[in-house]
């Protein structure tokens, strides 16, 4: 009996034919998938770029609606600000007068405190 009609030499062969055949089937099926992903894939993409334009949508409308608030909240307190000032004009110029000073108090120690540090 040759090597090559040996029983264990046939059963070589129908495990490598066996191999292979699980092999390609194994390859088929990896390019079914890559098939499917790319086909899936527009369809994510499309998703995606919905979602993306959607909250750029409601953000850029919560930013507008933050804007109106702070317009309306500084309308009111320039009203009041006036108001005050025409019912207590004496009271407001004081106020401003002693603001003016902090701030300028304030002013002359930072520039001090910076100019000792070099």
């Amino acid at each position: 009996m040759s090597p090559k009609n040996s029983p264990l030499a046939a059963q070589a062969d129908a495990g490598i034919d066996h191999a292979a055949d699980y092999l390609k089937q194994g390859a088929h099926n990896a390019l079914d998938k890559a098939d499917e992903l790319r086909q899936a894939a527009p369809a994510a993409l499309s998703r995606a770029a919905a979602q993306m334009e959607d909250l750029t949508r409601r953000t850029l409308d919560r930013a507008r609606q933050a804007g109106t608030q702070m317009r309306e909240q500084a309308q009111r307190a320039g009203d009041a600000t006036a108001g005050y000032v025409r019912e207590e004009p004496m009271k407001a110029v004081l106020i401003a007068a002693a603001a003016g000073a902090l701030a300028a108090g304030v002013f002359a120690w930072l520039s001090r405190s910076r100019d000792s540090r070099y």
